[in-house]
């Protein structure tokens, strides 16, 4: 499965939950998680999505560790089966 079919069924899901699923760029500040998932009552995580078997940048896994340094959840998706656990836990979190 593609990347980019991951981020569809990704986006979707939190759409379903009444959610946003922002594309996040930051430019001049490279190496940010690809999505900023925003869902009902101001529950907000950071999601890098990766295509089966692929690991993180040594750049992202450094913007990663700063955003949970932060107090921010930060995800690594890369199987959709991974997708309704990760809403429900931003949801819950």
């Amino acid at each position: 499965m593609r990347e980019k079919t991951i981020e569809q069924k990704f986006r979707a899901a939190v759409k379903a939950a009444g959610g946003l699923a922002l594309k996040f760029t930051s430019p001049g500040f490279d190496g940010v998680p690809d999505r900023l998932a925003l869902l009902p009552g101001g529950r907000m995580a950071f999601v890098e999505v990766k295509a089966p078997g692929k690991k993180s940048r040594p750049l992202q896994l450094a913007r990663h560790r700063l955003l949970r340094q932060l107090g921010f959840k930060v995800y690594v998706l890369d199987d959709e089966s991974q997708i309704g656990g990760m809403v429900d836990e931003i949801q819950s979190t």
